[in-house]
């Protein structure tokens, strides 16, 4: 089976080509799984920077609810992602 016919994945929201642009950025700023220590290593971009970026490309209510859900999921940023995993196997095998 040629490469061109294999069935293709539809995502929601796929990841941007160019990890330099805004669009990239705000993508990662959504994602849950990629925290704010990732985005600084790959665009050298700091999480205020990232906050303001958010707060001037997005709608306002939409920047609310992506604040409120950072701060709710406590997984933006590399201590409580890991800490959170733990806790997530523990009761896995409970």
């Amino acid at each position: 089976m040629k490469k061109e016919n294999w069935p293709k994945t539809k995502i929601k929201k796929p990841e941007p080509k160019s990890k330099d642009s805004i669009d990239w950025i705000i993508w990662a700023a959504w994602a849950d799984r990629i925290t704010f220590e990732e985005i600084f290593e790959k665009t050298s971009i700091s999480e205020s920077a990232v906050i303001k970026i958010m707060r001037k490309n997005l709608k306002p209510s939409s920047f609310r609810l992506w604040r409120k859900r950072v701060n709710e999921k406590s997984i933006k940023h590399r201590k409580k992602f890991t800490k959170e995993r733990k806790n997530l196997k523990r009761k896995i095998y409970l």
